[in-house]
């Protein structure tokens, strides 16, 4: 029998280490392809970045001071919503953004970005960015920035979170065009450069939450699947023990042969569909499938409804 107290802290410790393998892209990406192009991106990242081409402070520390501050305006404001892999996530990149670029041999990036050109590290840099994001918000980790002013915001005016990040990271890499800036060498960065700089963080900020919305759309999407089988009983103890999910079984009848039989209902993650289907057809080659898209799914195991909208519906009936 298996400890629950165990699994509990196995799941913990998985997702905290998810949660620093998306940190570690996400510096990268930036590391690698971005501030060796002097490229500005949006959120406290892009903050960061601005200061360091412009007074040579390093972007870590900056990073960690804004996010410290925001962190605690958060608590005051909002309570203790922010959990430990959030502060994780953003002292790891504090750590990341300050070590990496020293680590990272000068001959490697020279090869994978500056020899590519802005163009093509703005969109490499925005890959690594993004799915480096998506995985750590899919553990329930947040790299933390503008996304903490937004909820600030947001619990005080009817605005989108989303419209509200999208102007402020606009506001952020618009707003770099007027502050002097210098290349690595010293060199002072002229401002038909800063102007293209302005348009790669455009360019920076669409592809990286394009990427982040794939990545969570992906491994969030789930299937339905109906399963007719006379080894319905050996399908169904293989699912909810081997493979950890639920399954419902309903009773049917077959209107032709007029014989009674079942039909196994089974709700799980797109991404676990191909080994449940090994499963079932060594159980039964015969079997029956018949597998739909499963728009939203609530409950243990798949997505939370918030309690926001349960006081919405509150509201409404008062």
């Amino acid at each position: 029998m298996s400890n629950p107290f165990k699994n509990s802290i196995l799941k913990t410790i998985k997702e905290y280490v998810l949660v620093s393998v998306g940190i570690l892209m996400y510096v990268t990406g930036w590391t690698i392809f971005l501030i060796p192009n002097n490229l500005v991106g949006g959120g406290v990242t892009g903050i960061g970045s601005i200061i360091q081409y412009a007074t040579g402070f390093n972007m870590g520390y900056s990073f960690f001071i804004l996010n410290g501050i925001l962190l605690v305006i958060a608590f005051f404001v909002m309570g203790t919503s922010f959990g430990g892999k959030t502060i994780w996530a953003i002292f790891l990149a504090s750590v990341g953004l300050k070590l990496l670029p020293g680590l990272i041999p000068d001959t490697l990036i020279q090869t994978l970005a500056l020899d590519n050109g802005k163009l093509m590290c703005t969109i490499m840099g925005g890959i690594a960015a993004g799915v480096g994001i998506g995985l750590s918000i899919s553990q329930g980790g947040s790299t933390g920035g503008t996304d903490i002013i937004a909820l600030i915001v947001c619990k005080y005016k009817p605005i989108s979170p989303g419209k509200m990040i999208l102007w402020m990271d606009a506001v952020i890499i618009i707003g770099s065009f007027f502050i002097p800036s210098f290349t690595a060498d010293g060199a002072p960065v002229g401002w038909a450069d800063k102007f293209t700089v302005v348009v790669y963080g455009l360019i920076l900020v669409t592809v990286n939450s394009s990427v982040v919305d794939l990545y969570l759309n992906g491994s969030k999407q789930s299937v339905q699947l109906f399963i007719l089988s006379q080894k319905y009983k050996e399908i169904a103890d293989c699912i909810t023990q081997t493979l950890h999910r639920g399954v419902t079984v309903l009773p049917a009848q077959g209107w032709y042969s007029k014989v009674e039989s079942h039909v196994l209902m089974v709700i799980t993650r797109k991404t676990d569909l191909n080994l449940l289907l090994k499963y079932i057809k060594s159980i039964d080659p015969d079997a029956f499938l018949s597998v739909s898209a499963a728009s939203g799914v609530y409950g243990k195991g798949f997505d939370v409804i918030k309690a926001s909208v349960k006081k919405a519906v509150g509201k409404s009936k008062s």
